[in-house]
């Protein structure tokens, strides 16, 4: 390990931290695999010459997955949020991450095979939203409500108060 960031997330996975990181790696600029570590000598979950850590980075966001074995599992408590730009971005992560044995959920959330939550977030849902038009970001929210992935289309059509 060259250079030891100051804040890392570490992301608890049962044995396949590094499969994780190949996938994060492949699917999102700005993200790529560090160093792999072995386990030095032999642990509950695994024995020496286990993968024990990778350190990976997604979008930028430096971790380290941990192949801690099955006593924890991961909660939507913790999610990445990707914001994107427009319905085609939005539907490559979600194709990406639901189409590789991961799972719906609703409002833009969803969860990858290892069972981590990420939100795919169209910029166009955050502005919606948050806009000082509290109507219309009452009409986007709603909107919203209906959804597994987002439908940048849709959001759009219920700020101007359409159905």
């Amino acid at each position: 390990m060259s250079h030891i960031p100051k804040n890392t997330l570490c992301l608890w996975y049962d044995r396949d931290a590094e499969a994780a990181a190949r996938f994060y790696a492949q699917t999102f600029p700005g993200s790529s695999v560090g160093a792999v570590h072995r386990a030095p000598g032999d642990f509950p979950s695994g024995q020496q010459g286990d993968v024990l850590t990778v350190e990976f980075t997604v979008l930028g966001i430096p971790c380290l997955g941990l192949n801690g074995g099955p006593a924890f599992q991961p909660s939507e408590a913790f999610s990445f949020q990707v914001a994107t730009e427009d319905q085609a971005e939005t539907d490559r992560y979600w194709n990406a991450i639901v189409g590789n044995g991961g799972q719906e959920s609703a409002c833009g959330w969803c969860k990858d095979r290892w069972g981590i939550s990420w939100q795919i977030t169209p910029v166009a849902l955050t502005r919606a939203y948050t806009s000082s038009d509290r109507a219309a970001a009452h009409r986007a929210f709603q909107a919203m409500m209906t959804m597994k992935k987002i439908d940048v289309a849709a959001i759009e059509a219920a700020v101007r108060g359409g159905a």
